[in-house]
């Protein structure tokens, strides 16, 4: 059995993060000791780590609960949790797409700029919402 202090740090996880994902059902209400503190058992520690690695991954919350809970029945084939990384998968792959067309379009800002004083400034002319 461990304290939420050492729950915490032997998942790299806030105390206050713990005490949320107990709140949100993410983890199971712990034990507590004579004094009212939580204690925590192997089976916490496992599921906290799973819990840490999947949001590490970028996986929701929404994301998370439902791989905790295929995890909990055991016996289904693994269709749903493919389909749920897939998900994942494709959102990332938007995201990459979004942050390469971000950079080129700065990257074309910051190429018109030919120096001067800043009333000529084709990067801030271009992030102006005004017609300058």
């Amino acid at each position: 059995m461990r304290s939420i202090g050492a729950l915490g740090k032997a998942t790299n996880t806030k105390a206050e993060t713990i005490r949320y994902y107990e709140r949100i059902g993410l983890l199971a209400p712990p034990q507590r000791t004579d004094g009212n503190y939580r204690t925590y058992d192997d089976e916490a520690l496992a599921r906290l780590s799973f819990i840490r690695r999947s949001r590490d991954l970028g996986f929701s919350l929404d994301q998370v609960r439902a791989l905790l809970s295929l995890t909990d029945q055991g016996t289904q084939d693994c269709k749903t949790v493919d389909r749920i990384a897939r998900d994942h998968m494709a959102e990332i792959e938007r995201k990459i797409a979004d942050i390469i067309a971000l950079r080129h379009e700065l990257s074309t800002m910051i190429e018109s700029c030919g120096g001067g004083n800043i009333s000529e400034c084709r990067i801030i002319e271009a992030l102006s919402p005004f017609d300058n």
